[in-house]
């Protein structure tokens, strides 16, 4: 049981650089930092202008405005957490009927938790980007030098302070030990999109619709196509109906035929 535990471990810690979620949970992790920073200035400059001009009555439709627009917003985000990180996130309302006029929507969105959960998690993405792009780029910058050490550790650019790499033998226990860092890094960006996913989870997800499907979800779109299906089921029906009932009438009247030239012969 040791043994197979130690080579558990040994397993994991080295795939981590096979794996195909670890480049997507990297990939999600590089794209926190802009789209944090677009989402902080959008929501800061919009919020603003809709809260200093609601005594005008002119910054409300800016702030009903701005309500769907976030929504949308962390609509995106939580369908980014689901491709990239791979994580199952509740739907973010309970949509049966969305046959609704927009002054209902708009009363849905207000009244649901997940549009203000939505807009913490939009403007914890700022500083949570600069966190990941700061611990992110530092490890691939510092992972990279080390690798190159055996190319570069002749020249000016290699400074440990006191210790000096002076032989190649020693660039290559560097250049191993970059390597190593390089699978540490990947496991701790991996850990960072796991806090990222936990905070998507919990604020862009309803817990009353947890157990619902989004493939159960009735749309306006779905609603208009199963009509058009129902009434093009009835046209069809009814004109198999028309086309049984004229063939039977026809073989009623070859039937009838028959018997009159019977009845004249006889």
């Amino acid at each position: 049981m040791a043994e197979r535990s130690i080579k558990s471990m040994i397993r994991d810690f080295f795939g981590v650089v096979t794996r195909k979620q670890t480049y997507l949970n990297l990939t999600y992790l590089l794209f926190s930092f802009p789209l944090g920073t677009a989402y902080f200035i959008f929501l800061v400059t919009g919020l603003s202008m809709g809260l200093s001009l609601s005594i005008t009555l002119i910054g409300i439709p800016i702030l009903l405005l701005m309500l769907v627009a976030w929504w949308e917003l962390a609509s995106f985000e939580r369908q980014l957490a689901i491709w990239l990180l791979g994580i199952d996130i509740p739907p973010m309302e309970s949509r049966k009927i969305t046959d609704q006029k927009m002054t209902e929507k708009l009363k849905g969105y207000i009244k649901n938790p997940v549009t203000w959960k939505g807009l913490v998690f939009l403007f914890i993405k700022f500083p949570l980007g600069i966190f990941t792009l700061i611990i992110s780029f530092t490890l691939i910058v510092l992972t990279i030098a080390l690798i190159a050490i055996p190319l570069i550790y002749k020249t000016d650019y290699v400074n440990f302070g006191t210790y000096q790499v002076d032989s190649f033998g020693v660039a290559l226990m560097v250049m191993v030990g970059g390597l190593l860092l390089g699978i540490i890094s990947l496991h701790i960006m991996n850990a960072l999109a796991k806090l990222s996913g936990i905070l998507a989870y919990h604020l862009l997800g309803s817990k009353w619709s947890a157990s619902i499907d989004e493939n159960d979800y009735t749309y306006i779109d779905d609603v208009e196509i199963e009509e058009d299906i129902e009434e093009y089921t009835e046209e069809e029906s009814s004109g198999t109906k028309t086309e049984a009932t004229m063939e039977t009438e026809a073989e009623i009247e070859d039937v009838d035929d028959v018997e009159a030239e019977k009845d004249q012969k006889a």
